[in-house]
């Protein structure tokens, strides 16, 4: 069995600027080290493909209010955050 070398650093890299990637946020010599990593390392190509496809679920989801609950809850954290 044929193994290709998996560079974790590189990888986690690549994670880091991907939504800047399907975005196009970046510039032409990121965007082609991204792809050629991309070229050979299964796990970006997987991490990749659901990124973009969980994009796409959230771009066809319908928009919903929340509950008044929640969002009482939600703002009472988010100042609480603030004090801290």
């Amino acid at each position: 069995m044929n193994k290709i070398k998996h560079n974790k650093a590189e990888c986690l890299e690549m994670f880091a600027r991907l939504s800047e990637y399907i975005d196009n946020e970046l510039d032409e010599i990121t965007c082609r080290d991204i792809e050629r990593h991309m070229a050979s390392c299964k796990p970006c190509q997987v991490c990749l493909a659901t990124l973009k496809r969980t994009v796409k679920l959230c771009e066809n989801m319908k928009d919903q209010p929340l509950p008044q609950d929640f969002s009482l809850k939600l703002k009472h954290f988010i100042e609480n955050l603030t004090e801290m």
